[in-house]
């Protein structure tokens, strides 16, 4: 039978035939539930039914859209715990980071609907007389949405809040590995929107990615923003931009937090541990290469590896857990890997491991710039210790790598901090605090290889929309731009 925690989302039926996913969670193998994948005509169906929404949708105010997403809000706030719980389950995360995901939900929705009173465009100078130059922002259109198992809630939040305040619908292709939080979510939007007779306007799809590729060539869906992979991100760019659409690409991160000699270790060592475990190292923002400079490098290591002894391993339910199992086998695989490619590559292995099933002890690897596997994001909790001169030399390997998102300095110094934030090539870029956890109110994503968009909060609303220049002539005759005369 299917878990419990999904009855209050009406998700309790399980399929008996058909194209299904079992999914289990990765605590401890229990069965979480089934689901059938829908079929290319149904796909079908539900892209054309999101696109349809369009007319409806933007034809409301903007307030009025806003007040929707108020509700959004409201009533993501009231499921918080149960959603938390579903997450927990499918993911593994600790309750805090479940219930925090959930938040961003919240939060965004607030920013949102603040926005929806705010956007606005410009009147420009005309050099006509009796003319009026303005530019105005319209909805793009219907939005396709590829999300990550990490964050199974949260991205899909961001761009669904933005998108709905802007006018536009969402079509939601969630990872395979997380289906039931996807439909818990969407669950709890789709009772909110019905109320309003736009129940169409937020829809999950749970198909494979062969099949979620025809709707990258729909040009009904003017935006596809998806969160991934590198590899997937370029597969996914190539094939939109053929047809001119748009994308908004929230790629891999090999992010770097540089500690410098007269930074404040406390403060240092604890954003280190976070950014480097936290969900297991299973976030795009994950701290994963430590730059210590080497007047400190040898005391914060060994204070380092005394935090890592100390972490609590374990399921992810329980209170006292800091670190909760890895996704799936795979992963396991792929970080143990990652652990022997340390001493092939010539690195010295400081601690880490499987422990049981899918949890792993957090590793720590004292490892050097020449070592091809520092280019590459490992997706679990492996940190790589490397020694810096200054704060140019801090820069220069924080750049050395094919990613752009995430980096941060510990330092007292301003002049270090200014030319570290001056330096670096990182979408996100911070000073005394980690690489990993962003607020919702700045731009959220990176350079390089990272992709290059921006979700959540600053201008992040203008992927969703489109820019309209208007000049209205509101006088008797008509005069040329640039003095031009042409009688006739």
């Amino acid at each position: 039978m299917a878990h419990t925690l999904l009855q209050p989302f009406g998700l309790g039926d399980e399929p008996t035939a058909g194209n299904t996913i079992e999914k289990r969670s990765p605590i401890d193998g229990s069965l979480v539930g089934r689901v059938s994948k829908l079929s290319p005509a149904a796909l079908a169906a539900a892209a054309t039914s999101t696109a349809a929404s369009f007319s409806a949708l933007r034809a409301l105010p903007m307030p009025g859209r806003g007040q929707i997403v108020r509700e959004l809000g409201e009533a993501f706030r009231r499921h918080k715990g149960a959603l938390a719980a579903l997450i927990t389950l499918e993911v593994g995360k600790i309750k805090s980071e479940a219930e925090g995901e959930i938040q961003e939900i919240v939060d965004v929705c607030e920013y949102a609907t603040g926005l929806s009173r705010t956007i606005a465009g410009k009147t420009l100078a005309s050099e006509r007389s009796h003319h009026n130059l303005v530019e105005n922002w319209r909805p793009l259109g219907p939005v396709f949405c590829i999300s990550a198992f990490n964050f199974p809630a949260a991205v899909w939040g961001w761009n669904a809040a933005l998108a709905v305040v802007c006018g536009d619908p969402v079509l939601w292709k969630p990872s395979n590995k997380t289906p039931f939080t996807a439909l818990a979510c969407t669950a709890v939007a789709r009772a909110v929107l019905a109320d309003h007779g736009l129940a169409d306007v937020l829809q999950t799809v749970i198909v494979d990615d062969v099949d979620a590729a025809t709707v990258l060539d729909d040009p009904r869906f003017p935006l596809v923003s998806a969160t991934g992979s590198t590899r997937m991100g370029r597969a996914v760019q190539t094939r939109v931009h053929a047809r001119f659409g748009r994308t908004l690409l929230e790629l891999g991160g090999n992010n770097a937090l540089v500690v410098m000699n007269d930074a404040d270790i406390d403060v240092a060592l604890r954003a280190v541990v976070f950014g480097a475990v936290g969900t297991c190292g299973q976030r795009c923002t994950t701290t994963r290469r430590l730059l210590l400079q080497k007047g400190i490098a040898a005391a914060f290591t060994e204070r380092l590896q005394q935090a890592y002894a100390r972490l609590a391993i374990g399921d992810p339910r329980d209170d006292q857990t800091l670190i909760g199992p890895l996704i799936d086998d795979d992963a396991v695989a792929a970080f143990s890997a990652a652990l022997a490619q340390v001493n092939k590559e010539g690195g010295e292995l400081l601690c880490g491991g499987v422990v049981e099933g899918r949890l792993v002890r957090p590793a720590l690897a004292r490892s050097h710039r020449s070592m091809p596997m520092i280019n590459n994001e490992v997706f679990g909790p492996l940190l790589h210790i490397l020694e810096i001169d200054d704060v140019d030399d801090a820069v220069a390997v924080n750049n050395a790598v094919p990613q752009g998102l995430s980096s941060s300095i510990f330092t007292r110094d301003l002049r270090s901090a200014e030319r570290f934030l001056h330096g670096a090539d990182t979408g996100l870029c911070n000073v005394n605090t980690g690489t990993s956890g962003a607020e919702i109110g700045g731009a959220f994503g990176g350079e390089k290889e990272t992709g290059g968009g921006r979700e959540s909060g600053s201008d992040a609303w203008k992927h969703y929309m489109r820019r309209q220049t208007a000049t209205v002539n509101h006088g008797d005759a008509l005069p040329l731009a640039q003095g031009v005369v042409f009688h006739v």
